[in-house]
């Protein structure tokens, strides 16, 4: 039989796999006729072949496996094979669906002042006909109906007076108002609502050139929608440069994600950062420590950084890391579908109990848990960490093969675990710092959004202005300010910024 197991183990190994000869039942029978000890190597690396491709449908079976209940994928990447039956990482409130008892409902009110009042009169009797002209109204039902006045551009013509002085001659102008600056132009407000369409509805130019055609009968060419974008983020990159110093110096916890962003047909990344008032983009061509670097906000930082496990946040020994919790749920969802263990249900229990603990101090006012809760907390931790690792050992380095080797899922999750274990507690420990980082992937989530609706970017430019604006409106709604309002400022020249965000200098 001409089979090599070696040759066959490097093949998987590159992820070109060859074709299995299955030997025919005549060289069965000559291999067997040889002797035993033919026979015990034809099965030796039969055995060795089946290994070798039950361990690689096990990792194929795991990508497929993956969705977003158990693994850090989007639900959009779900598609048509999203799982039937699910099984939700929240606990039920007990509660009914829909509104609460006691709860006000909101309803369309009567405006006190309406702008117009329309009066219908009884002029006659509707059972005997008769004139009801001049008898006295007994009372006024009302009704109003709310709708759109026509919405149409208000064209404002500024004259400026030129006078010429009798005395020496020369010709006096009058100064034209600020901004106003070309024969015919758009106004703030009309530029702000052009970028309010396609910067935070993320509707393409094309359709924003439609909807101005349709709803307002105004004519706008692409270039003018482009360039309010490009003003505004121009107006807008001193709060942002403001607001990444305070994520540097903050003392509270920073938020971090990133997500792949398409521009000019190729992947670049978008990294965020964030509290629950402010949030910066940044857009690399490189996701890891370059783009971090780049971005140069967890790199400077010393303060409470939330994220994922992802190996390159922890090269930032300065920084007081933080891990999110709802990230080891997912993966140990997946761990408990694929490689079920006791320990890993053990361990889900475990954190939620903590976080149930957490939450019922707060409820009572205290500011921390007691030594005795910690230490119990943390003996179970390390218990069921060293239960994992038990039945989770190192594998064997097969020979000939050098570099790092590939562990199991199991395994790769426990060395997490261990390492990091006081990110991991960090929640426990104090109460100010979250159990995970759904804050990011809350403000990451609008980047994903905006390549669904209106696609990629087309330039790198225009991926930085989406950016740079997105992070200002994403800072000014965490504050109250309206997107729209936001917007008018930025055009007026002068961008809302929070009294917090420490001044440049």
């Amino acid at each position: 039989m001409n089979f090599n197991i070696a040759k066959y183990k490097k093949a998987v190994e590159n992820r070109a796999v060859p074709t299995l000869r299955i030997p025919t039942e005549e060289e069965i029978r000559a291999i067997v006729r040889q002797g035993e000890d033919e026979v015990v190597a034809l099965v030796s690396e039969l055995v060795g072949a089946i290994a070798i491709l039950a361990k690689r449908v096990q990792e194929l079976e795991d990508k497929l496996a993956k969705n977003s209940h158990n693994s850090s994928k989007p639900p959009s990447s779900d598609g048509l094979n999203k799982p039937k039956r699910t099984r939700s990482l929240r606990k039920s409130s007990g509660k009914k669906s829909g509104a609460q008892d006691g709860h006000p409902g909101h309803r369309l009110e009567l405006a006190e002042k309406p702008n117009k009042v329309k009066r219908y009169p009884v002029e006659q009797c509707s059972r005997c006909q008769a004139s009801l002209e001049k008898i006295a109204v007994k009372r006024i039902e009302k009704r109003q109906e709310y709708e759109l006045p026509p919405i149409r551009l208000i064209v404002t013509e500024h004259q400026a007076e030129v006078k010429c002085c009798p005395h020496c001659g020369s010709e006096n102008w009058a100064e034209f108002p600020t901004g106003i600056t070309q024969p015919t132009q758009y106004g703030p407000d009309f530029k702000a609502l052009l970028v309010y369409l396609n910067q935070k509805q993320f509707i393409p130019l094309e359709r924003v050139v439609e909807f101005c055609v349709d709803v307002i009968d105004q004519a706008v060419g692409a270039g003018t929608i482009v360039e309010a974008c490009y003003q505004t983020s121009q107006a807008v990159e001193p709060v942002n440069q403001r607001t990444k110093q305070y994520l540097i110096e903050t003392d509270e916890a920073v938020h971090f994600d990133e997500t792949s962003l398409r521009v000019e047909q190729s992947n670049h990344w978008v990294h965020s950062a964030g509290t629950e008032r402010a949030t910066n983009y940044h857009l690399d061509k490189k996701r890891g420590t370059i783009g971090i670097d780049h971005a140069g906000i967890l790199s400077k930082r010393r303060g409470k950084s939330v994220h994922d496990d992802w190996a390159a946040y922890y090269t930032y020994q300065n920084a007081e890391h933080v891990s999110c919790n709802t990230h080891h749920l997912r993966e140990f969802a997946f761990l408990q579908e694929r490689y079920p263990q006791d320990w890993e249900g053990a361990m889900v229990a475990h954190l939620l109990t903590i976080k149930e603990a957490v939450a019922e101090a707060v409820a009572q006012g205290q500011t921390g848990l007691t030594q005795e809760q910690l230490n119990a907390f943390e003996t179970r931790y390390d218990e069921l960490v060293q239960q994992g690792l038990a039945l989770n050992p190192v594998p064997e380095r097969p020979p000939g093969q050098r570099g790092r080797i590939k562990q199991p899922p199991p395994k790769n999750l426990l060395d997490r675990l261990r390492d990091h274990k006081a990110a991991v507690l960090a929640f426990m420990y104090d109460f100010k710092v979250p159990f995970d980082n759904n804050l990011a992937e809350r403000d990451i989530r609008m980047v994903k959004l905006k390549q669904k609706i209106s696609g990629c970017f087309r330039s790198e430019d225009g991926a930085k202005i989406f950016c740079s604006i997105r992070g200002y409106l994403s800072t000014a709604r965490k504050n109250g300010v309206s997107t729209f309002e936001a917007l008018k400022l930025a055009m007026c020249g002068s961008p809302y910024a929070p009294d917090f965000l420490p001044a440049l200098a």
